[in-house]
């Protein structure tokens, strides 16, 4: 089934065991004390998973060029010894590594480096609070030097090949797109004079490098920008690549101050790899196709489609650095898919703090979060068949425990189990798919439908409570009324909803309680087949895709969905507006009545209408069994404040024991039972593997 994608494929004259490529992604530690250690141990990680090539996150090629203090720095010759350190341990593992030669452009932030942004042209950007100051012609030339320099150097620390970043925005998207240069000298005006940068670019890296290194280039696609670079002008530049010496073109899509979605878990799996292959048909060089791509099966077929050569997945090996591996070994149910939830990993780089996975914590903390087999295997129960708790049970196993897992439900998965019924979010479901495999394979004693006893507990010799919350009750006048129910009772269809319906609430459940309710009456997939079958005509099909609810959201404060990540939050708002969701904010609930809701707005006293009121106005800790099991003779033990974990401050590694425990049995709970009030993915799950690693 995967036979195209595990084949050998050449770049230039390097040649790849199989066409999968881990695009570039920027760590964020890579400036730490030990932050060689940390980016040998990730790369090498993926180079055991059998990954066909590294690319890294960008290196700077200049000091004005990176775009904050984390970014590693090609120019500087002091870093060498970090350089060879990563590449020595990847080819140890088995692996080839690229070096991303990076400029950030405009991007760059003053406020990070110390340094102005230079840019071809003053045009401001949200991306950075300083205006980049325009380039002189010798400053240009300096920086198209420096491409050189750094090829050359990657070259000489033991690179397999180099990828010069052309897309996103940065500096060379910037050159080429009319939007940004705004020069009227020989770098800018006409399309030959903006694509002049880039080509040169190309030219030094090729000359600096030599005719035997691999040159990919990570051009931009489609910019998605009002006013930018042609479509013409994209394959245009793409042919002039080639012809320039560059072996391979990797296809980007977006700047990051598109307001057009690219990479988040709303937008379709390979929804941009059309782009990729309207490419491919211009030019004779491998092409490589990425976003969204996150799947095996998903990736052999755009290569059987022809879309590209390779695909590329950056965020996928994050998640899981032994992706390949699995695929080669049949095992693809094994991997642990990416999400795109992003709040480990984009929402931390644009955050200025180091990258991780939600779904695998380990990631980027290989070095200090090692799995350590026990010395005194202990008969060990987790209550709570949740993230959190899933993952305790998968840790514990493989350090040897022997595991009992009690979830009172019929299926694992806690809040993910909505999060996969919510439009966008499908992928949550491979989550609990994966764990469910995983603690399986590793013989941990699923008990599904079983609400324990401290009775029960009793005879284990320690314990995990990963109970999780319940929602927040509220008392105001109305609330047991017959049309109102809780978001938990409309997530497992126990309510039935009508067609105004109002949200108590505006925090992340509430805007997915919203997302799910704002469906149309047919799904996408329903009414292209309709239309396709003549069935109903257009205007019809319109209709039919409108939401069918109206849905109103009610705050008491100020901001919306505050603890949803940044890079995220944007599209799910505009997605909600898009469909029509009135959200109220500020406002003091007054009473649910009977066919509505009254709140207090600007002083007056308003009546929303409503057939339906969801109640989604936060989370409470379910701890029904800690004082039973503190009764009973069980230690609550601390573990580690995980928030030293998620900002990537705790930097030397866990070690696996437990703390003295006087005439009682450990007990840690994690995830929402720890704290509801800092509850999140990210969190539940960090609090689970350290957990597992502590017993």
């Amino acid at each position: 089934m995967y036979e195209l994608l595990l084949s050998a494929g050449r770049i230039g004259r390097l040649v790849l065991p199989n066409r999968v490529i881990m695009g570039s992604l920027h760590l964020g530690f890579e400036n730490f004390p030990k932050g060689a250690e940390y980016l040998a141990s990730f790369y090498a990680e993926r180079a055991k998973g059998r990954v066909g090539l590294i690319i890294t996150g960008g290196s700077a090629v200049t000091p004005e060029g990176a775009s904050d203090l984390q970014f590693s720095r090609i120019w500087d010759s002091t870093e060498s010894d970090k350089f060879v350190r990563i590449t020595t341990a990847v080819h140890q593992a088995g692996g080839r590594i690229a070096l991303q030669l990076f400029h950030a452009g405009r991007y760059a932030r003053e406020d990070k480096t110390g340094l102005q942004p230079v840019a071809p042209s003053a045009v401001p950007t949200r991306m950075s609070p300083t205006l980049a100051r325009e380039l002189r012609e010798d400053e240009v030339e300096a920086i198209i030097e420096a491409f050189g320099r750094g090829a050359a150097l990657a070259k000489e620390y033991g690179f397999d090949a180099v990828e010069i970043m052309g897309s996103e925005g940065y500096l060379i998207n910037q050159f080429l797109s009319p939007v940004t240069n705004r020069r009227e000298d020989g770098w800018g005006g006409t399309f030959e004079k903006r694509a002049r940068f880039g080509l040169e670019v190309a030219r030094s890296v090729r000359r600096c490098a030599g005719e035997d290194f691999p040159v990919i280039f990570r051009m931009s696609g489609l910019d998605l920008i009002p006013d930018s670079t042609t479509w013409e002008e994209t394959v245009r530049f793409a042919r002039l690549l080639e012809e320039n010496g560059v072996d391979a073109l990797n296809i980007g899509i977006g700047w990051h101050e598109s307001a057009i979605p690219t990479v988040q878990a709303h937008v379709p799996h390979a929804a941009f790899a059309h782009v990729a292959g309207e490419i491919k048909r211009a030019v004779s060089i491998p092409v490589v196709v990425s976003n969204r791509i996150n799947r095996p099966e998903l990736a052999n077929r755009l290569l059987a489609e022809g879309v590209a050569d390779f695909v590329s997945m950056a965020r996928p090996f994050l998640a899981d650095p032994h992706f390949v591996r699995k695929v080669e070994e049949g095992r693809p149910e094994s991997i642990n898919t990416c999400i795109a939830c992003n709040q480990a990993c984009l929402d931390k780089t644009f955050t200025h703090r180091p990258v991780s996975c939600l779904v695998n914590p380990q990631a980027g903390r290989e070095s200090l979060l090692p799995v350590v087999r026990t010395e005194n295997p202990m008969r060990v129960a987790v209550v709570g068949g949740g993230p959190a708790g899933m993952e305790a049970c998968r840790v514990l196993a493989l350090r040897g425990h022997r595991v009992t897992l009690f979830e009172k439900e019929r299926s694992l998965g806690g809040q993910f189990r909505w999060a996969g019924r919510v439009p966008g979010k499908g992928d949550f479901v491979r989550t609990i798919e994966y764990y469910s495999h995983e603690l399986n394979r590793l013989g941990v004693d699923v008990r599904l439908h079983t609400a324990v006893s401290g009775s029960v507990l009793q005879s284990f010799d320690a314990c995990v409570l990963a109970t999780g919350v319940v929602p927040r009750s509220v008392s105001m006048p109305g609330s047991d009324l017959p049309h109102v129910c809780y978001y938990t009772d409309y997530f497992e269809d126990r309510a039935v909803v009508g067609e105004k319906v109002v949200v108590i609430g505006a925090g992340g459940i509430a805007l997915d309680v919203a997302l799910r309710l704002t469906e149309g009456k047919i799904s996408p997939e329903v009414a292209l087949f309709l239309l396709e079958q003549a069935v109903e005509d257009v205007s019809s099909i319109s209709e039919r895709l409108r939401p069918r609810r109206k849905v109103t959201l009610l705050r008491r404060g100020r901001r919306v969905a505050e603890h949803v990540g940044r890079t995220t939050r944007w599209v799910v708002l505009n997605e909600l507006a898009r469909r029509g969701v009135d959200i109220r904010t500020e406002i003091r609930y007054k009473a649910i009545v009977p066919g509505g809701v009254e709140i207090e707005e600007k002083g007056k006293s308003v009546v929303l209408p409503a057939d339906s009121v969801i109640i989604a106005a936060g989370q409470e800790s379910n701890r029904t069994l800690l004082e039973e099991l503190t009764a009973l003779g069980f230690i609550r033990l601390q573990i580690p404040d995980a928030q030293t974990w998620l900002n990537g401050e705790r930097l030397e590694p866990l070690v696996p024991s437990l703390p003295p425990v006087q005439e009682g049995k450990p007990l840690f709970v994690i995830g929402g039972a720890n704290d509801p009030e800092a509850l999140d993915a990210e969190r539940a799950i960090l609090e689970g593997t350290l957990a597992g690693r502590l017993i």
